[in-house]
């Protein structure tokens, strides 16, 4: 029960890492709120998670949605002690593919989505909270077809720093998570088939990750395990960006 009586909010938190995420602080003690677009999506997590479990409908793109969620959670909880910056899509397209709606909607939901659900959270969280913010490792390499996801992404493990600096006189860590090529329902989403031998191929440990274990990796960074990292990023990919 490493996270008992802690208050989790979790963007995207009604599918694949997310939702895994929930579960395990979840089960760790925690009490959880997901936050999503998709009421039928949020209705069915819920339940997943267990009694108790706060699912709120919004986009992360919507200041009014952002400051809804934390107005909800507060009358709820009381304070945050943990905030999981989750939400995010990936739309591959090559540099002639990618317009202007395209790329704002990447932007908007990606970075600009990450930035705001903490900073309209900073006033309800705790001394001494955990924020984590969801990067990926598509970042890492230059990786044709995520011109604009992958700087989205970095854009995000720089505000991890900086989050880090400027929060720091208050105790609270702000670290990053970096999945790799996880098994979750975004390769339904884009169209893609879910081949883990294909995908295997390109890793070195030769499988793709599943959501339960991107969730372990959260749970070290929320917990008090990783009570002298901030700023930093743990990067789960099976060793791809480093072999």
């Amino acid at each position: 029960m490493k996270l008992k009586d802690k208050v989790t909010v979790i963007t995207g938190g009604n599918s694949g890492i997310g939702l895994a995420t929930a579960q395990e602080f979840k089960a760790q003690g925690a009490r959880v709120v997901i936050f999503g677009r998709n009421q039928k999506t949020l209705d069915q997590a819920a339940q997943t998670i267990g009694k108790g479990t706060l699912a709120i409908r919004g986009d992360v793109t919507n200041l009014s949605d952002l400051g809804l969620l934390y107005k909800q959670t507060v009358e709820r909880f009381s304070k945050i002690d943990i905030l999981v910056v989750n939400a995010g899509i990936s739309k591959p397209r090559t540099i002639e593919h990618i317009d202007e709606m395209i790329f704002d909607q990447i932007s908007n939901i990606n970075f600009k989505g990450a930035f705001f659900t903490v900073q309209r959270a900073i006033p309800y969280l705790n001394d001494g909270a955990s924020i984590l913010l969801v990067t990926g490792s598509v970042y890492e390499k230059g990786v044709p077809g995520y011109s604009v996801v992958s700087a989205t992404k970095a854009a995000v493990r720089s505000l991890a720093r900086t989050f880090a600096a400027e929060l720091l006189p208050r105790g609270i860590r702000v670290n990053a998570l970096s999945p790799g090529s996880i098994e979750t329902p975004i390769f339904e989403k884009l169209g893609l088939p879910v081949e883990p031998e294909k995908w295997a191929e390109q890793i070195p440990m030769k499988r793709i990750g599943r959501a339960e274990e991107m969730a372990k990796a959260a749970l070290f960074l929320a917990s008090d395990d990783s009570s002298y990292m901030t700023g930093a990023e743990l990067v789960i990919d099976g060793g791809k960006a480093q072999i």
